[in-house]
């Protein structure tokens, strides 16, 4: 019982790792990357420092939608409605 509670464990720890690899790789496509890096500054701020700004604000999320789709704020992404929001949430998880 002990080792297939573990190996549920890595492979839930394995899906959670392919999921953020698969959204790093849209951020990449998006061209967030250029200006953004996961958890140092570069031009822009840092996604972890984003996330940390945002923790806790019920209103988080659509707000950035909005700013990253409007260009309002911050230039307009290079993303469909939908990658722009599944960016938001992977962003705002950190």
């Amino acid at each position: 019982m002990k080792s297939i509670a573990i190996a549920a464990m890595a492979a839930a720890a394995m899906a959670a790792a392919g999921v953020a690899s698969a959204q790093q790789e849209l951020a990449q496509k998006s061209g967030c990357l250029t200006c953004h890096a996961v958890d140092t500054k570069k031009m822009g701020p840092a996604f972890k420092d984003v996330a940390a700004k945002y923790k806790g604000k019920a209103d988080a999320e659509g707000k950035l939608v909005e700013e990253l789709t409007s260009g309002k704020g911050h230039p307009a992404v290079k993303a469909s409605p939908d990658d722009v929001k599944s960016l938001v949430k992977w962003v705002l998880s950190m």
